[in-house]
């Protein structure tokens, strides 16, 4: 096992850290608590197929009694579905108040994992351990846990902080190319919203990340683990600041929902929304054009769309407005004024239209991104 590096969080629901490095899943067990009376391992069933074994065995260590629940794999199952069979396996086992659930899997298993948690038996303590390059920099810190709803992603949830999140960029070499694709957008989001020289590098060594070069991926999540829990730890539950990391996400949010939940990975979504986030800005508050042409081909580089798919206008509108940005009825857009720094700010339809009408159309571009 290489070096692991910590980076902590420190929030009023909670302080954990963030264990980052080669090999760092076998040290699983070490984040359960000697209190613990069974655990249950919450994955898919892809996962499940790949390190479940393994991860079984290192928490047989522990000696506690331990449940596997295997969920089906995708965006489409983070839902009130998903959610049961994990409350039926947990009820139908009878574990008390001191167990402790195990989330691994990607974003969608530590989101759906991490709400279980937060409700059962009205909060039990968890582990998360993130196998998506997305879920490692991105969904697995900060403590935002949740399922979707047809009518928005992510409306039904809860802040809930984990007690550790153990980071093993190991488990990555078995990622498809656009699961690392939709990764990458989470981390190039990080350079254009809080550090333009980390906006820099990702332009300086965008082949590199794309192909998983050993060092330059722990750098990234590094980084990126080190701008978020900054953020989380000065606005846990998104009263300010926090806000910020949801930049791009209101239009990703709105393609993922209009195509149905799936048909994009949330990582190329929001790839695809920031795109439309930073033409948004350069109209609203002067954001340099040639800012957003950087914008642009970097989300291209790293094998994001840049083409919006064309939901129409008024559908585009209708879906952004199921955002927890929106006041009213007024659409709040997290827009960038420069690289590096960003704010939110309330946008009104008729300036949003026409970028819609201009940029969102002809059929949308192809995930992996292939765009015509």
């Amino acid at each position: 096992m290489s070096d692991v590096q910590s980076v902590r969080v420190q929030t009023p629901g909670g302080h954990y850290p963030i264990h980052i490095g080669s090999g760092c899943l076998q040290t699983l067990a070490d984040h359960i608590p000697a209190d613990a009376t069974s655990l249950a391992l919450v994955t898919n069933v892809t996962v499940d197929a790949l390190y479940g074994e393994r991860v079984r065995s290192l928490l047989a260590a522990t000696g506690k009694p331990l449940l596997t629940i295997a969920l089906p794999d995708g965006e489409a199952h983070k839902d009130w579905a998903s959610l049961n069979q994990v409350f039926d396996a947990l009820l139908a086992q009878g574990l008390d108040r001191k167990m402790v659930l195990v989330a691994l899997g990607g974003g969608v298993v530590g989101d759906l994992g991490g709400f279980a948690a937060a409700c059962y038996q009205r909060g039990v303590r968890f582990v998360q351990a993130p196998t998506t390059l997305l879920a490692q920099v991105d969904s697995s810190v900060g403590g935002k846990t949740a399922i979707n709803h047809p009518r928005g992603k992510n409306m039904i949830g809860a802040f809930y902080q984990p007690q550790a999140v153990v980071i093993d960029p190991d488990v990555l070499q078995t990622l498809p190319a656009r699961e690392i694709s939709a990764g990458l957008a989470e981390v190039i989001k990080y350079g254009m919203i809080a550090d333009a020289a980390f906006f820099d590098w990702c332009e300086a060594h965008a082949a590199g990340l794309r192909a998983l070069d050993a060092t330059l991926v722990a750098q990234a999540i590094r980084r990126s683990c080190e701008i978020k829990a900054a953020v989380v730890s000065q606005d846990e539950r998104e009263a300010g600041v926090r806000a910020h990391l949801n930049f791009g996400h209101t239009f990703g949010h709105a393609i993922e929902a209009g195509l149905g939940y799936g048909q994009w990975l949330h990582g190329e979504a929001v790839g695809c929304g920031m795109v439309l986030a930073a033409e948004l800005s350069a109209r609203v508050c002067g954001l340099d054009p040639a800012a957003v042409a950087r914008i642009r081909a970097l989300v291209q580089a790293i094998g994001c769309p840049v083409q919006a798919p064309d939901l129409g206008v008024q559908r585009w509108l209708e879906l952004m407005r199921v955002d927890k940005k929106t006041r009213g009825r007024h659409i709040h857009y997290v827009l960038l004024p420069r690289l590096g720094a960003a704010q939110v700010q309330a946008v009104d339809d008729d300036t949003v239209a026409p970028l819609l009408a201009q940029l969102a159309g002809q059929g949308g571009g192809a995930p992996g991104g292939e765009n015509p």
